[in-house]
């Protein structure tokens, strides 16, 4: 652990684990409101999923689990035809293909993953994971770029010339700027806030056993778990460690699997790691493992809390997408750092195709779909790059 994370006091990873959590709130609640489950009971299991996954890694991997965008279209699709009770019983098939690659990493080792995902495949995903959730940073800043390029600069601004404790939360410093600016000239809903009681319970949803359900949510899980891989990835990066080898990636597939069915049995959508937070703590330089179960625990506080949980509600979309502008752009310059790390070279043709076959499948957003099969851009992607990088043999002079 490097000095500025071993010298945090309990104040500051306090502040910083509650920061982290505004940087996952968006997101987390967004997908239960789209996909029509209370976005209180996914902030819960979010929080309660990840303390699930450090349990499990031996709280080594400082990763936040938040409500997967993988899953909005098939949960959509699947409650059509099965209800919403089968639905979330769906989340056994979600959890089995997690537990297979655990399963598949265990009897294997890490040599299995090296081979299947070496720097020249892990780079580009890790690139397109950033650069395809840069959209959504987009859209939520357009509905007040005012607002939202306030956010950004208050958070760059901090984090470039901030000193002390101001320097390790330029997040919060620019949520908290940017919500200022749009309550004072432009308009901000109080009225949940003071309608809302101060404390109240996650409602727990209805499951029903559904086999068509599990089968039919079994192969959307592949891209999430090619996605956990890449993610993963980028923490290491990011924390200067090798997540892979200790406690091992069967292990964090492990946690992500136990989480994902957690949530299902209690209402919430299925969870995944969030590149929004290891955005975060590239920015912060924050890798400890304990300042995220704090953030974990801080989201099940503010699931029961119903005023702080309607004031976070409240913050203007505009305001996160300025920060997300920031968060998901280092994301993609993870994936850049990885290639470099790891000295790739890209005049080498065999590099060079998988490279751009890669890069162009997923920023074309190509999908797959065959029957209830399924693959997003970014899956379809890291499958192609597989392919190629076990199809096409290897030549230094090439």
């Amino acid at each position: 652990m490097n000095e500025q994370n071993a010298n945090l006091s309990p104040l500051r990873k306090g502040i910083i684990g509650v920061q982290f959590l505004f940087v996952a709130f968006g997101a987390t609640v967004l997908v239960p409101l789209l996909i029509g489950l209370n976005p209180s009971t996914a902030l819960f299991t979010a929080g309660v999923g990840t303390l699930i996954f450090h349990l499990v890694t031996g709280g080594r991997v400082p990763i936040f689990l938040g409500s997967s965008f993988a899953f909005i279209a098939p949960i959509i699709q699947a409650t059509q035809l099965y209800g919403l009770p089968g639905t979330l019983s769906g989340m056994i098939g979600v959890a089995a293909v997690y537990f297979i690659m655990s399963a598949l990493v265990k009897w294997q080792g890490v040599k299995l993953i090296h081979k299947l995902f070496p720097p020249i495949v892990v780079g580009p995903i890790i690139i397109l994971i950033g650069i395809s959730l840069s959209g959504t940073g987009v859209k939520m800043a357009q509905n007040n770029w005012a607002v939202a390029l306030v956010s950004l600069a208050t958070a760059v601004l901090v984090s470039i010339k901030g000193k002390g404790l101001l320097r390790l939360i330029p997040i919060f410093c620019g949520i908290a700027m940017g919500y200022l600016v749009a309550f004072l000239f432009f308009e901000v809903d109080i009225r949940p806030i003071i309608e809302a009681d101060w404390f109240v319970l996650p409602q727990l949803a209805k499951t029903e056993f559904s086999w068509e359900a599990i089968l039919f949510m079994m192969p959307v899980a592949i891209a999430p778990v090619i996605e956990h891989i890449g993610d993963v990835y980028v923490v290491n990066t990011v924390a200067g460690e090798d997540y892979t080898k200790h406690p091992g990636l069967h292990r964090t597939m492990m946690g992500d699997g136990l989480a994902c069915l957690f949530a299902g049995f209690l209402g919430g959508p299925p969870v995944t790691t969030y590149s929004e937070v290891t955005g975060a703590m590239s920015i912060t330089k924050i890798t400890n493992p304990q300042v995220i179960r704090i953030a974990a625990v801080t989201g099940i506080l503010f699931s029961m809390l119903g005023k702080i949980n309607a004031f976070l509600c409240s913050i203007p979309e505009a305001v996160l997408g300025g920060i997300m502008l920031l968060l998901f752009g280092t994301i993609a310059t993870a994936g850049v750092s990885n290639m470099l790390q790891h000295q790739i070279n890209l005049s080498n043709t065999r590099n060079i195709v998988i490279f751009s076959l890669t890069m162009t499948i997923g920023i074309g957003g190509a999908q797959f779909t065959w029957g209830n099969f399924s693959l997003s851009g970014i899956g379809l992607a890291a499958v192609v790059g597989v392919l190629l990088n076990l199809l096409l043999p290897y030549d230094e002079k090439k």
